[in-house]
């Protein structure tokens, strides 16, 4: 209920902001908002060739194409005038998202159709680790600490082995295992849901965790500080951690807080203790590699465990292949099982993430979301937060939305002020340290067609600022 209204008030708030634009003449035209492409110079308006100015004029006339660019190689925006057909046409800024039809097409070809093969393949995967037994095997070593976290689950139930291995995919920065494990999770938690149509206990503990995002890799931060040539493209890597972890343990207390979980258990301590130790040795570990050492380190060991899972699923399947054919099936045959249920996954959360999708991207194009990020940045500034912590705050701001658009802000900080800056290197904390939360809620809800998703969104939110707050202080006390 909350995040439908949620995503109501996005379209309504967004087309207000875009009508009263046209109408003020704060727009030219709004066919961007509609038809545009991300990127693309925006039409700001159009004047007969008399009513430039001279030297405009004399550049037109002078070029063979009729084009003359101001601007060019600055900071501000490039301001184009294009003369055709007795007018000239002037563009200035680009599009910060694809508009609202281009949307639903870049949200099926770029996004949905790559979904369904990650999905495909690794649902495949996962129907071998049923059938073997593997998955079995592990909910019941894992069944004691599970049972603290998710007192409704009867022990060694599947959907334990299936958020297991989400939460590895998460830690080891693999998203597109994470996902098909995920939606794998909520279906076989769903089956343990008495009332379909609202999220269980378990369901809102599983996505809140999930959305902490704790990483351990974070490869592609790591790629993109590489890209713009920082001095030591992992020096963020321990800040990310932290502020992942710390985002993790939040939502764990917050949410068994309210679901009056015992946190006095041994089992639950001693894991947590134990998860604490790994982290603490692998960084340590890590500390003592060279650059080239650290980049060879995190950009291949989550590649390596990938094809270990995929691996050992296999070579186990081989080994207990009397189990296939008890059920008058092959190993082969069980994996195009696997594989057409997830296609199946996919088809059925389109609709919900091209619904979110939309409705971020008329938020973007409408300049509403500018104004309150610039808003936001100016109430903190007066309130004596440092400027290199507002400049971060638009990737903080939009990470919850918009993983891409987060991205792009976080590029543009690290070229804007330097890679090695404190707001560059702020920025790729927030990206790394928090999670896509009203996509993961569509994408993972919707999979199971919850309606009511009760306090999840609220908690998630709130587990997002507390990371943005964590990494502000973690990246003060590194940096």
């Amino acid at each position: 209920m909350v995040l439908s209204r949620f995503w109501l008030a996005i379209f309504v708030f967004s087309i207000t902001f875009i009508i009263i634009g046209l109408f003020t003449n704060k727009y030219y035209s709004i066919d961007y908002v509609l038809n545009g492409k991300k990127d693309e110079p925006i039409l700001i308006s159009e004047k007969y060739l008399k009513d430039i100015p001279q030297f405009v004029q004399d550049s037109i006339q002078k070029s063979t194409d009729k084009i003359f660019i101001l601007n060019r190689n600055t900071k501000d925006a490039d301001t184009s005038y294009i003369y055709n057909k007795q007018t000239v046409k002037i563009y200035s800024g680009v599009q910060q998202s694809d508009g609202l039809l281009p949307m639903c097409k870049s949200s099926l070809l770029d996004l949905i159709l790559p979904l369904i093969a990650y999905l495909a393949f690794f649902c495949g995967i996962m129907e071998l680790l049923i059938i073997s037994g593997a998955s079995e095997k592990l909910a019941k070593k894992l069944s004691p600490m599970f049972a603290k976290v998710f007192p409704s689950i009867p022990k060694s139930h599947e959907s334990i082995s299936y958020m297991t291995l989400n939460f590895a995919a998460n830690f080891l920065g693999l998203d597109s295992a994470a996902t098909p494990f995920g939606l794998k999770a909520m279906q076989s938690l769903q089956e343990l849901n008495e009332d379909k149509d609202k999220a269980s206990d378990a369901q809102i503990m599983f996505m809140c965790l999930h959305a902490a995002g704790l990483t351990l890799i974070p490869t592609s931060i790591i790629g993109y500080r590489a890209a713009e040539n920082a001095a030591n493209p992992a020096d963020v890597m321990l800040p990310c951690i932290i502020t992942s972890f710390v985002g993790t343990i939040a939502a764990f207390l917050l949410v068994g807080i309210k679901q009056k979980i015992n946190f006095k258990s041994v089992s639950l301590l001693a894991v947590l203790m134990g998860l604490i130790g790994a982290i603490i040795g692998l960084l340590f570990y890590v500390n003592t590699l060279d650059l080239i050492g650290k980049n060879y380190f995190t950009a291949n060991l989550s590649g390596v465990l990938l094809l270990a899972i995929i691996g050992f699923t296999l070579v186990f399947s081989f080994i207990n292949e009397r189990k296939f054919t008890t059920q008058k099936t092959t190993m082969f045959d069980t994996f195009v099982v696997g594989a057409n249920n997830g296609l199946k996954t996919g088809v059925m959360i389109f609709p919900y993430v091209m619904g979110m999708l939309v409705a971020i991207s008329l938020l973007r194009n409408s300049g509403l979301f500018e104004i309150i990020s610039h808003g936001i940045s100016f109430i903190f500034s007066h309130m004596g937060v440092s400027k290199q912590i507002t400049d971060s705050l638009p990737v903080a701001l939009l990470r919850p939305f918009s993983s891409g658009g987060s991205r792009g802000f976080m590029i543009d900080a690290m070229r804007t002020f330097g890679p090695d800056s404190f707001a560059g290197r702020l920025s790729c904390i927030f990206q790394c340290s928090a999670e896509t939360t009203f996509y993961v809620i569509a994408v993972y809800f919707g999979s199971v067609s919850i309606k009511n998703t009760r306090y999840t969104l609220g908690m998630m939110l709130l587990v997002d600022l507390i990371c943005v707050i964590t990494g502000v202080l973690v990246a003060s006390w590194f940096f």
